[in-house]
C-alpha cells in the first residue's frame, strides 16, 4: 500500500486523534474569513490526485460555505437586505461548486483545477480548492499540467501582446 492510500483510509475510518484535531481546527476556522490560502493542502494525497504539485504557481485556498436549504423564511421584523439570510444557495449549484465560484471570485487571476471537502459542523462546511496562476513560467512550461485549450490560448496571446 502507498502512503496516500494509507492517507486516504485514515481519513475515511475518522479515527479518534483526527476527530479531535478537525475540532479544534473548525473552532479557530469559524473565526477567519471564508476564503484564506493556505501553504499546503490539509490533505495532500486529494490533492495531488485533483492535479496539485508542490511548486509555484500552485495556490491552495480554504473555503467555508454555509450550511443548509436554498430557501430559508423571510424574517417579521424590518433589517437590511444583506441582513436577512434568506439567499444562501442556488437550486443547481452544489456546496463544492458554491466554493469554487468564492475562490474564482477573490482571486480573478487564478484558474482552479478543483476541490474536496476537509469538514463540516452544524453551521459550515470547508473545503479545500487548488487553484493554478496559468501566467507563471514554471505552470507554462509543465507539460502535465492540463489547462483548458481556450485559457491556454488567451494567456498565449496576453503574452504576445506584452512583448510587442
Amino acid at each position: 500500500m502507498t502512503l496516500y492510500s494509507l492517507m486516504n483510509k485514515l481519513w475515511r475510518s475518522r479515527p479518534e486523534e483526527l476527530r479531535s484535531l478537525l475540532r479544534e481546527s473548525r473552532i479557530l476556522w469559524r473565526r477567519e474569513p471564508s476564503v484564506v490560502r493556505v501553504d499546503r493542502p490539509l490533505r495532500p494525497d486529494r490533492a495531488r490526485g485533483i492535479g496539485y504539485k508542490a511548486k509555484q504557481g500552485f495556490v491552495v485556498l480554504r473555503v467555508r460555505v454555509r450550511r443548509g436549504g436554498f430557501s430559508r423564511p423571510r424574517p417579521n421584523s424590518g433589517r437590511r437586505p444583506r441582513a436577512l439570510g434568506t439567499v444562501l444557495h442556488k437550486v443547481n449549484v452544489t456546496m463544492l461548486e458554491e466554493a469554487i465560484n468564492r475562490a474564482r471570485k477573490k482571486y480573478p487571476n487564478l484558474h482552479p483545477i478543483g476541490g474536496y471537502l476537509l469538514t463540516y459542523d452544524s453551521m459550515y462546511k470547508w473545503f479545500e480548492v487548488i487553484m493554478v496562476d496559468p501566467y507563471h513560467p514554471t505552470v507554462r512550461s509543465d507539460p502535465e499540467i492540463k489547462l483548458p485549450d481556450p485559457l491556454v490560448r488567451r494567456v498565449e496571446k496576453k503574452l504576445k501582446e506584452q512583448v510587442t
